[in-house]
């Protein structure tokens, strides 16, 4: 009976050591500390699923008392764009959200970034760009050159506008300003809303004019200039945590070398495609995306 009773004591000594390490030690996971989810947006905005899935899982996980949107892109479709900055604002309704931009977080960039509770830009970075574009090629002289006809029957006059077969005319350049001009009024709400700004102010700058960060905060458009260690500490601050913080990233799946090739030639292909087939961008089209990407 004596053995028994000092095992059982043994056991429930060494149980509770154990679970004091993990709480002091600095080298463990610290599972009681608070935690901050981030999440990187990083190049052209051409899909809107991973990023809403993290921010959904962060939105989810009761531990994560704030999001810290890190963005370096300078745009993209209007579609993805406009969905993840929905879900932005959803979430920044029950969590603090902060953007934080790199190098640059123009057109789609800063649209989304207008979601979010605070916005942090560094004094250089490239910023705004508040407009919409659409390109369109045209290949008909080239087609007649070479011999090669195309013949399209449609059931409306404007059922091919756009097309790179033939040239606009005069109706089709009025109904595809009035279509930009629509996504522009969307544009220019969303960051009065955002920033809680009049339509007017915002119209003064919203045509395609990019900014520094410096000059981004005296117009408004950002709240505060500093790097992406200011921006936790602007959250700490927002959610009222004290002390440090675990930075939560989320999960990646290690890529295999086929995958990589493929993605690589399909992200290929699919910037190629985007160039010619004409579809609306919140987008500034003055930047390569080359070296625009971080991690973290």
């Amino acid at each position: 009976m004596v053995f028994v009773v000092i095992g059982v004591t043994s056991l429930i000594l060494g149980t509770a050591m154990i679970a004091l390490l993990k709480i002091f030690s600095p080298s463990t996971g610290l599972p009681f500390q608070e935690k901050i989810g981030v999440i990187l947006i990083n190049g052209d905005i051409t899909s809107s699923r991973n990023i809403l899935s993290q921010l959904l899982a962060f939105q989810k996980d009761k531990d994560i008392k704030a999001i810290i949107l890190r963005i370096n892109s300078p745009g993209g479709s209007v579609g993805p764009t406009q969905e993840i900055h929905r879900q932005v604002q959803k979430i920044a309704r029950e969590k603090k959200i902060v953007a934080t931009m790199g190098g640059i977080a123009a057109s789609g960039g800063y649209y989304i970034a207008t979601a979010a509770n605070k916005i942090v830009a560094n004094p250089g970075t490239i910023t705004g760009s508040i407009g919409v574009f659409m390109q369109f090629f045209q290949v008909e002289d080239l087609l007649d050159k070479i011999g090669i006809g195309l013949e399209i029957l449609k059931s409306g006059e404007f059922k091919d506008i756009g097309s790179p077969h033939r040239k606009m005319t005069a109706k089709d350049r009025e109904l595809i300003n009035e279509l930009i001009q629509d996504i522009q009024t969307q544009f220019i709400t969303a960051v009065a809303k955002g920033r809680n700004l009049s339509l007017e102010e915002v119209r003064k700058v919203a045509d395609g004019r990019i900014f520094t960060g410096s000059r981004a905060k005296e117009l408004g458009l950002v709240d505060s200039l500093g790097n992406f260690q200011d921006a936790v500490e602007l959250a700490k601050k927002l959610t009222g945590i004290k002390g440090e913080v675990v930075l939560v990233y989320p999960k990646k799946e290690r890529p295999r070398i086929l995958d990589f090739l493929i993605d690589s030639a399909s992200h290929s292909l699919l910037r190629l495609l985007h160039e010619i087939k004409p579809v609306a961008e919140f987008r500034w089209s003055g930047f390569s995306d080359f070296g625009i990407n971080e991690t973290y």
